[in-house]
């Protein structure tokens, strides 16, 4: 069973990359309110009562992947954390101690929007923070390599179906690790 979590707040749906992109802005910019958040809406989770707390892991898209490190990294008791094509700088790499998460990140190894330097600042910080983690860059991939809407964006949005299957039977593989068949 799967749950979504708003970040945003009631009633704002941004329409475009214009307003989803202020949106982000916000929480980017105050990662205590985005933790916030994120932890409000697993809070909300973890009292449905079809929730089995020890089954929780946190799946996020470009925005909700660097949401769902940002949600690992505050010490959330769940299980693991999967980010595909999101940010993966923190203002507080320390941070990564409170890490309780196995952690799975799926990027695109040519992303114009997470340069070479967040990459390896990211793998240190899960090194000195003793975190259980796993990283794997597709080549070829650029940011959005999952949405198949995607398509020629100058920016570096782009989808690939061969990133976006295997990046899918990677997290599948991940889940089966740590939840079991």
């Amino acid at each position: 069973m799967a749950f979504a979590a708003d970040i945003y707040g009631k009633g704002i749906r941004p329409k475009n990359i214009e307003e989803s992109g202020k949106q982000a802005t916000i929480y980017r910019q105050d990662r205590k309110l985005l933790r916030e958040r994120a932890k409000a809406g697993l809070q909300v989770l973890q009292k449905y009562p079809l929730t089995d707390s020890k089954r929780i892991a946190a799946i996020g898209y470009c925005f909700g992947g660097g949401t769902v490190l940002e949600l690992a990294r505050s010490g959330a008791n769940i299980a693991g954390v999967v980010s595909f094509h999101g940010n993966l700088d923190t203002p507080d790499p320390n941070d990564a101690k409170n890490i309780k998460a196995k952690v799975l990140v799926l990027h695109g190894a040519d992303d114009p929007f997470v340069p070479e330097e967040q990459v390896q600042a990211f793998q240190r910080e899960m090194r000195l923070g003793n975190v259980d983690w796993q990283l794997i860059s597709y080549g070829g991939a650029l940011h959005a390599f999952t949405n198949p809407e995607a398509k020629n964006n100058p920016k570096g949005a782009v989808y690939n179906s061969i990133a976006d299957q295997r990046s899918w039977q990677a997290m599948r593989q991940f889940f089966a690790e740590i939840f079991g068949k």
